[in-house]
């Protein structure tokens, strides 16, 4: 026995020695890491150790359960009228629904972390583990929030929240393996392009704690797209890419954006203008709580030629995804698109445009309120062929559709038959177009202002015949759904309707003012001219004639009752 521990002593010197060892091993393996790392990506993809954004996810307290303890907010945003809460969820976790939170409201800065208020989420987006958003209604003054899980009683301690007008808030690899990324709070003029030089691109796993992060160039920025090198690891390892590696943009001396845009992959799968897409003639669109105007719009436009529909929902509460699964069960293609951020109309359209490259050959942009009309009786793909072949203008890869607005036509409920046959009466000018583009055809900035995109060099852009090919656009309707445009005008980049900002602007509607007040002429504004072209169409096409139902009437009378009780409940 004395043998075995005289043994297992070790001298003090040689304790001494080893330690000494082994720190200095440490300190010349870090540095030969660096060095290999900086051989390896060269200056412009150097690592660099930033300052902490965010403390640690919080994980639920006050719970037992061995699934829910793992649960905790990945991000939180405040909008202006909502927070979005974006959940981590444990790899092994469940999805949990509406009916599994409380948003909970604490006091901002006192000692007590005991909820003061909970109510139930608004909404929550999101089927995937990475991809869920819930969210709660606005924090009352003095309040900041978090969730509770109803389960076990468990919540997580709230924290501070990103704003929602300076985030960088989506990031996608491109097709030339470039990372395009938009941002909001670099207060840019549209329709201009900037300095590249001035920014930086960052790369990393997690801002919230001190960690290598990964820098590199800029290759163009204008209005709220940032187009990036991205670093060779990343594309090298793309497995581990996809909604885990996130991106920020840096501007040189001032600082980091906070974010929440976790790379993503590919959209599509390339941009040859020579390759056959699966879509002659798709629509884009970004829409909030149309639901009970859509089915018409998507049949109407299905049965002149439109095989693809891009939804870009900015907080709908009002079934529409109800509405968008019915269609697709009755085999229309349609994706809805979850798009949460606030005035970003442009960002959204440039986004949508990527995603519809490799799948259409012609892209319309157009709100659900527009309708394009064809006159002649020709469908969509004959009148765009007809239109970018006979000019003398080579490569056109834009049609300028010009737009005709429409009023309340004497009405003063919302029209049953739709409103392509309830409105036909409209003002004599024409109002500025809207655009078909080739998505391949677009400048890599991705500059657009929602009307229009600009083209890469060697591409032109026409303006469509009014007599083969116009929209009709049905902008003052009734002033039950008129009102609307005065309550939350989020997706589009101007002033709400309701700030004293740019009273005369043309985007406001003429001699209404900031009020949504009803003038007492309303129905027999904005008539110049009777214009049943379209309404003959519609009803000669679509109308049974056994029972002189149109197709989308029995959809819209269910949502009006919908909107009816939300109403209700709303005023109690």
């Amino acid at each position: 026995m004395k043998d075995r521990r005289r043994r297992e002593v070790v001298s003090w010197s040689r304790f001494f020695w080893c330690t000494i060892f082994v720190v200095v091993s440490c300190v010349f393996l870090t540095g030969l890491r660096l060095s290999s790392f900086r051989l390896l990506f060269g200056d412009k993809y150097r690592p660099e150790i930033v300052p902490a954004w965010r403390p640690p996810s919080l994980a639920v307290i006050l719970s037992d359960s061995p699934v829910n303890s793992a649960f905790s907010i990945r991000e939180t945003v405040m909008l202006p009228d909502q927070v979005l809460i974006f959940p981590k969820y444990p790899r092994l976790g469940r999805l949990f629904t509406k009916e599994d939170f409380d948003c909970v409201y604490f006091l901002a800065n006192a000692s007590s972390s005991e909820p003061q208020v909970k109510q139930p989420p608004n909404h929550i987006d999101g089927d995937d583990l990475d991809d869920q958003i819930v969210r709660c209604p606005l924090n009352p003054r003095g309040l900041t929030v978090s969730l509770a899980l109803k389960s076990d009683g468990g919540y997580i301690q709230p924290r501070p929240t990103h704003r929602w007008d300076s985030l960088v808030y989506e990031a996608i690899i491109d097709s030339d393996n470039t990372t395009i990324v938009f941002v909001k709070g670099l207060n840019l003029r549209p329709d201009k392009l900037y300095n590249a030089s001035k920014f930086e691109c960052v790369y990393g796993w997690d801002f919230r704690r001190p960690k290598f992060l990964i820098g590199s160039d800029v290759i163009s920025i204008a209005q709220e797209i940032v187009r990036c090198q991205t670093p060779l690891s990343i594309l090298s390892n793309p497995l581990k890419v996809n909604n885990s590696i996130k991106v920020s943009i840096r501007l040189k001396g001032k600082g980091t954006l906070h974010s929440v845009a976790r790379l993503r992959l590919k959209l599509s799968s390339g941009s040859d203008p020579k390759a056959q897409k699966p879509h002659e003639m798709c629509i884009c669109t970004m829409l909030r709580n149309q639901a009970r105007f859509f089915k018409e719009w998507v049949m109407y436009h299905s049965k002149i030629g439109v095989q693809r529909w891009f939804i870009y929902d900015n907080n709908s509460d009002d079934d529409i995804n109800s509405v968008i699964e019915s269609l697709v069960g009755s085999n229309f293609n349609i994706s809805r698109h979850v798009w949460p951020w606030v005035k970003t109309q442009e960002a959204g359209f440039a986004h949508c445009a990527l995603r519809a490259r490799g799948l259409c050959e012609w892209v319309g942009f157009i709100d659900v309120d527009e309708y394009f009309y064809l006159p002649t009786g020709l469908d969509l793909h004959e009148a765009i062929r007809n239109q970018s072949q006979s000019s003398n203008r080579s490569n056109v890869a834009e049609l300028r559709v010009s737009c005709h607005s429409f009023g309340p036509s004497g009405l003063t409920h919302v029209p049953k038959q739709g409103v392509t046959v309830g409105y036909t009466c409209r003002m004599v000018i024409r109002e500025r177009h809207k655009s078909i583009v080739k998505p391949e055809a677009l400048n890599s900035t991705l500059m657009n202002v929602v009307h229009h995109f600009h083209l890469r060099d060697g591409f032109s852009y026409v303006d469509a015949d009014m007599g083969v090919l116009v929209i009709n656009h049905y902008k003052y309707q009734v002033w039950e759904v008129f009102k609307e445009k005065f309550y939350r005008r989020v997706a589009t980049y101007v002033a709400d309707w309701q700030n004293e900002q740019n009273v005369g602007s043309k985007d406001r509607t003429p001699g209404l003012g900031t009020r949504a007040v009803e003038p007492p002429d309303w129905p027999n504004r904005f008539c110049e001219v009777t214009d049943t072209g379209l309404k003959d169409q519609v009803l000669q096409k679509f109308m049974d004639p056994a029972t002189n139902i149109l197709p989308w009437q029995e959809e819209q009378g269910v949502l009006d009752r919908k909107a009816i009780s939300r109403r209700q409940l709303k005023s109690l």
